[in-house]
């Protein structure tokens, strides 16, 4: 379930930082763009510490 989101928040963050050289219609987000990535990275080193 972790790997899920964190794979999700991965995919926005990407969308979100490549997006808007490729497609105008989505707009620049600026902090939330990397707000996602440091969630992701979190979800992925909490999930790997469990283990």
């Amino acid at each position: 379930m972790l790997w899920t989101i964190a794979v999700i928040l991965l995919v926005l963050w990407l969308i979100g930082y490549f997006g808007p050289a490729r497609l105008p219609s989505i707009p620049r987000t600026g902090s939330l763009i990397h707000l996602l990535l440091v969630i992701a990275v979190i979800i992925i080193v909490v999930n790997l510490l469990q283990r």
